[in-house]
């Protein structure tokens, strides 16, 4: 199998980095999603994300990823007693796919020649414990992505088919691509990622030479590549463990509290979602940079990603939304 593009390796993209960064710190920021030209990395850095992570342990044989036998649903016969290690998984979801193939269905096959009702899984049972990626998610019928984000937030895929009724886990970071000329999610769906950035293709000659530069040389030798800046991803890979374990003691004192209210306030973020979120990013990024607090210069660096897709469009203003939450920061996070 071919081993994915080294993360370290892919060049500029800086907050598309940092915000899949954050959230393999903390799944529970929501997933990220990408919006922007073609053919800026947005696959090759999901991929590579989750390669530069460790395996994970599962039950073997599990089709949901179990962790533990007591994580197996009832249902899954497949699952033996042994433990085995696996890289993270992270599955596409195809446009197009039907309900049925996303949350699972009734097992025809089985119905047909031994007449048992059982469950078939489906693509969230893949994707737990790993990453689900959907590409032109803005192109995604809205009954499949409302289901999506119903099941990343509560952690849980509950299935009602032809009699059946069966749950199971489904925690996965769910990162969204697409190009905004191609088609817009609703505002709604947009307040449900946690995280948002714009990415554009480079406009240095420099940085593009160096994009064909790494690209022709780990298509020409991928061995000698991944060697190359192996040492580079074990640092961020080492680094996002020792995040993952100080994260609880991160100190979140009330002027920090403060500074992320009112600055949701002044921009006009619908709802408490916008706060939260801003709160939990810089705790993340607090614990990524190897700080036990947050400070004004952690949510200076997050809140972009996590509140310029919960701003009302605002068709006067062409800065855009990233600008808004920029002027705003000057004037609330002096």
């Amino acid at each position: 199998m071919k081993h994915p593009f080294p993360f370290s390796a892919i060049v500029g993209q800086t907050q598309m980095k940092t915000a899949m960064i954050l959230t393999a710190i903390d799944p529970g920021i929501g997933g990220v999603l990408v919006f922007g030209d073609r053919g800026t990395g947005k696959s090759t850095a999901v991929r590579a994300l989750a390669a530069l992570l460790p395996p994970i342990s599962v039950v073997q044989g599990s089709a949901t990823n179990a962790e533990t036998l007591t994580d197996v649903p009832e249902w899954d016969r497949g699952a033996g007693e042994e433990s085995i290690e696996i890289p993270t998984p992270v599955i596409d979801l195809p446009l197009g796919a039907t309900e049925d193939r996303v949350v699972g269905a009734l097992d025809i096959e089985r119905a047909i020649t031994r007449g048992e009702k059982a469950y078939e899984p489906g693509l969230l049972a893949r994707a737990n414990r790993g990453y689900l990626y959907i590409d032109e998610v803005n192109l995604l019928e809205d009954h499949i992505v409302d289901l999506l984000l119903d099941v990343a937030a509560s952690g849980e895929n509950l299935i009602e088919r032809e009699g059946l009724s069966v749950r199971h886990d489904a925690r996965f970071v769910l990162v969204g691509s697409g190009n905004p000329e191609e088609g817009e999610l609703r505002p709604q769906l947009l307040d449900r990622f946690g995280l948002s950035v714009e990415v554009r293709s480079p406009q240095d000659v420099e940085e593009r030479i160096d994009v064909i530069r790494r690209r022709a040389a780990y298509d020409v030798n991928p061995e000698a590549f991944l060697q190359k800046w192996r040492a580079e991803d074990l640092n961020i890979r080492n680094t996002i463990l020792a995040a993952r374990a100080s994260l609880a003691g991160i100190e979140t004192k009330d002027a920090a509290l403060r500074d992320c209210a009112e600055l949701c306030l002044a921009l006009g973020s619908d709802g408490l979602r916008g706060e939260l979120t801003l709160l939990r990013a810089a705790r993340a990024q607090a614990a990524y940079e190897g700080s036990d607090r947050i400070t004004r210069t952690h949510i200076r660096t997050v809140a972009p990603m996590a509140l310029s897709h919960r701003l009302r469009r605002d068709p006067l203003d062409e800065a855009g939304s990233s600008a808004r939450v920029t002027r705003m920061m000057e004037d609330i996070l002096a």
